[in-house]
């Protein structure tokens, strides 16, 4: 059940432990060859923001060099989360992609050395043109995004990846250009979003760059372009930077972009967009040195002696000159670079003495009005040493839970143990309300342009170090050994205590029949008892109208079945949710728990509502025993189901050694043919069972990377061509065409509803054996025949598809369903 609020309680225990049964921290960032790298940046006063669209579109290597060769504090505004792109390693789409590249964007920082930023643009898939995708966006909206952003950040100089025009390819990539430029302006001028000015005050950059570049078939790059070598190795690294962005680059794995490290020379190219130009460094004319912080002229000492005093072989003596750097600059109020500063200095007498804190809860999970119970461990690994813990808080909490100071003796585990509410639920906060196509709604303005709330659950430790009192806030964080990975740590999650979670994003249901559907409660507290109901649209009905959840343990979980009957008049937006009412009283509407894990970024929990589409279609049966050969990971064999098909998914060993004639038809996953190195050695079966009498659909593949260029029975290519408008008209080339006729009739009003796109990397140079029965183009331009392929191969059928219907039929869009349906069919059925 919902528990009322609970007072802060607290326990200390000293312990002694070995050092090594503590987690340790990251090598890379806090040893003393990176600690003196970073004394160095104390000096340098000088900001970058680069500027695109997507996760993945930053340059790693310019980013790694411009915050650790050259010093300057390095951000990147990516303007969208990454939600419309494709999946190399899993099957998210939509809200939970873009939960995974938001990861995989700040692991890339984290190797980097940069920092991330976000606007609130929704990546909602591939555009032409700047056009359209600030008619989706709402240009003036993520502009002030964008101009936020920069009065935060008071970037010197801005650089962006693309041009604002076709050369940048994608929409989204022309508009990040523009929008950055215009931005450059409107930052500086107080008339321009004033309501801002309430927390930030105008900025004006100096100058903005197009980092111009040369890769694939688009080269951009000019003589008399202003250029930077960034071939360099850095000793206190141990790394070049080329090195270092690939290092970062691969983390974008969702994406594919593993990537080999470059050594050598290695030039980036800059033309200007805005302001001065540059002659002998970016940061011409700009001062990056303490004199432009009035009243900086002890600080500046310090710094010099910390510099000139530092010993590699124990950091620890210079945390007396750290401290009397932090009061100095603490003296300096609220100056922008004073306050960067003060965040670095602390984190430095953390890393020269040694000084480790974690803050680690007893359970993984919470239920929102629960007791989260949490030790507090702090280990001093430095002799000599004072330090001490002065005060404990509760993040949201003003006062101490200790009566008294405590000593921290050297290397020795103190652990406090605390206990408070779990007040609100971890959910992205981004993803906190409902969204447009355009953009997220994010209400609180202090949150935009932040990666992750800033909110999440945390303590407060004050430590007394060399007579210096010093606040750290600390993560709250759950781990646990795992016996292949190790340690692993992962955030804490404050869920609602009553969550469901249904099988399917869409309920199909075949004309009038009924459908059964599975749902699963699952307790994320003690005691969870509730009654729920569903919401349905005018003419549905479920049955039982009704479920009492009464759950005694967390993570019980009860699974209940029940029976939705469709209204005679079904509509293309009917859905399903449901409300939940408490026995204390309140009421939510229910939301599911999601959870996402892959090895290279932190786990990732999201509370999406509890529905799901109630998807009505008319179709005949076709094939009715299916095999489905897995690509780079869709839904598609699961949707299939839906509508009573059997589906089987097949392996490499599979293909090779069973009976393929027991399938009416055998599907290929989407980009197989790039991810699949055994696919050549596959295909050549794939064939042999179409020349026998079967029917082969294979799914769209992009145009790079392919692992055979025998595709099809006849020959064919792969183009870069797509319909990204999802209401383009589609016309039927060879109406009459059996895949077009059997067992559906298929019409205009079955490419209605669609989502995100048409189609994506259609075929091109098409051999003269294949039939091309649909074209559809964007507007302005040339129809396209690409996106379906049909041929007669010996006694069977060939199918290439480059229709979205990986997108489509998740989604439960109902014309989707009835031609894929048409494409497993035998044309003698």
């Amino acid at each position: 059940m919902l528990r009322k609020p609970l007072k802060s309680s607290l326990i200390i225990a000293l312990l002694t432990l070995c050092a090594q049964s503590l987690s340790a921290q990251n090598a890379s960032s806090t040893n003393a060859a990176s600690i003196k790298l970073r004394i160095q940046k104390l000096n340098t006063l000088g900001s970058v923001l680069y500027f695109a669209a997507h996760p993945d579109d930053e340059n790693t290597r310019l980013i790694g060099w411009l915050a650790n060769e050259r010093l300057y504090r390095t951000g990147y505004l990516s303007l969208t989360r990454g939600d419309g792109g494709q999946n190399l390693i899993g099957t998210e789409q939509a809200e939970e992609l873009g939960l995974v590249r938001t990861q995989e964007l700040l692991a890339a920082r984290r190797d980097d050395g940069g920092e991330q930023f976000f606007s609130t643009a929704n990546d909602f898939g591939f555009s032409k043109t700047f056009d359209e995708t600030f008619q989706i966006w709402n240009k003036e909206k993520i502009l002030a995004d964008a101009v936020w952003v920069i009065r935060n950040f008071q970037p010197d100089v801005i650089i962006t990846r693309f041009p604002g025009d076709p050369r940048a390819g994608h929409g989204h990539h022309q508009a990040s250009s523009l929008l950055a430029q215009e931005a450059f302006e409107a930052a500086a001028d107080p008339n321009r979003f004033p309501e801002q000015l309430v927390y930030v005050k105008p900025w004006k950059t100096t100058r903005i760059l197009w980092n111009t570049y040369n890769f694939g078939s688009a080269n951009t790059i000019k003589e008399g372009q202003f250029r930077e070598d960034l071939g360099q190795y850095n000793s206190l690294i141990g790394r070049t930077y080329g090195e270092i962005a690939a290092i970062s680059r691969t983390n974008h794995k969702s994406q594919g972009f593993g990537t080999t490290a470059e050594r050598g020379e290695m030039y980036e190219y800059f033309e200007r967009l805005g302001g001065t130009s540059p002659q002998k460094n970016l940061f011409d004319d700009i001062n990056t040195s303490w004199s432009r912080v009035p009243r900086s002229e002890k600080v500046q000492a310090l710094i010099q002696r910390l510099a000139k005093n530092y010993d590699l072989a124990h950091p620890e003596h210079s945390i007396k000159t750290l401290t009397e750097l932090l009061t100095a600059l603490e003296g300096l109020g609220s100056n922008y670079w004073a306050l960067q500063k003060i965040k670095e200095v602390k984190k430095l007498i953390l890393d020269c003495g040694g000084i480790w804190i974690a803050c680690q809860a007893d359970d993984e999970k919470y239920a929102a009005g629960e007791t989260v119970h949490a030790s507090t461990n702090f280990v001093v690994q430095k002799p000599g040493l004072a330090v001490s813990l002065v005060a404990l808080k509760n993040g949201d909490q003003s006062e101490s839970l200790l009566s008294a100071t405590t000593n921290l003796p050297y290397n020795q585990l103190q652990q406090i143990k605390t206990s408070f509410e779990a007040s609100t639920i971890t959910q992205p906060y981004w993803l906190a309300s409902p969204h447009q196509l355009g953009s997220f709604t994010v209400r609180n303005q202090r949150l935009i342009g932040k990666p992750e709330a800033d909110k999440l659950p945390h303590v407060i430790t004050t430590l007394s170090i060399e007579g210096k009192k010093i606040d750290f806030p600390i993560p709250l964080s759950y781990s646990y050994n795992d016996p292949v990975r190790g340690e692993v740590r992962n955030p804490v999650i404050i869920a609602p205590p009553l969550t469901i979670n249904l099988n399917q994003k869409a309920v199909i249901f075949n004309g009038n029949e009924p459908k059964k559907i599975e749902l699963s409660f699952i307790a994320n507290g003690q005691q969870i008892q509730a009654d729920i109901r569903p919401i349905l649209p005018k003419g549905w009905r479920m049955e039982p109208a009704s479920f009492a959840i009464d759950l005694s343990e967390k993570d019980d979980e009860s699974i209940k079945t029940a029976t939705i009957y469709p209204a005679p008049k079904a509509t293309i937006n009917d859905s399903l949710s449901f409300d939940i009412q408490y026995k204390n009283g309140q009421k939510e509407t229910a939301k599911s728990i999601r959870t996402i894990r892959y090895d290279h970024i932190p786990q990732i929990t999201w509370f999406p509502p509890a529905s799901a589409r109630l998807s009505k279609i008319e179709t005949g049966v076709s094939a009715k025993h299916v095999g489905y050969l897995p690509g780079a990971g869709d839904l598609v064999a699961a949707s299939l189901r839906e509508i009573g098909l059997q589906v089987d998914v097949l392996s490499e060993n599979d293909i090779m050694h069973q009976d393929l004639t027991q399938y009416d038809a055998i599907i290929t996953g989407i980009r197989i043919y790039n991810v699949n190195d055994r696919i050549r050695y596959i295909q050549p079966k794939l064939l042999e069972y179409v020349k026998n009498g079967g029917t082969l659909v294979e799914q769209y593949n992009v145009s790079g990377g392919l692992k055979t260029t025998q595709i099809g029975p006849y020959p064919f290519t792969i183009s870069r061509e797509r319909v990204t408008n999802e209401d383009a008209p589609v016309h039927f080339t060879e109406p009459q065409h059996f895949i077009l006729q059997y067992p559906n009739k298929i019409t205009a009003a079955d490419f209605e509803g669609w989502i995100q796109e048409r189609g994506l990397y259609f075929a091109s140079n098409t051999d003269a054996h294949y039939t091309l029965p649909l074209g559809m183009n964007d507007p302005g331009e040339a129809e396209s025949k690409g996106s379906l392929l049909v041929a007669k191969y010996g006694k069977g059928k060939y199918v290439y598809t480059s229709l979205s219907f990986f997108r489509e039929l998740p989604a439960g869009v109902p014309g989707a369903y009835r031609l894929f349906v048409n494409l497993l069919a035998k044309e003698n059925d």
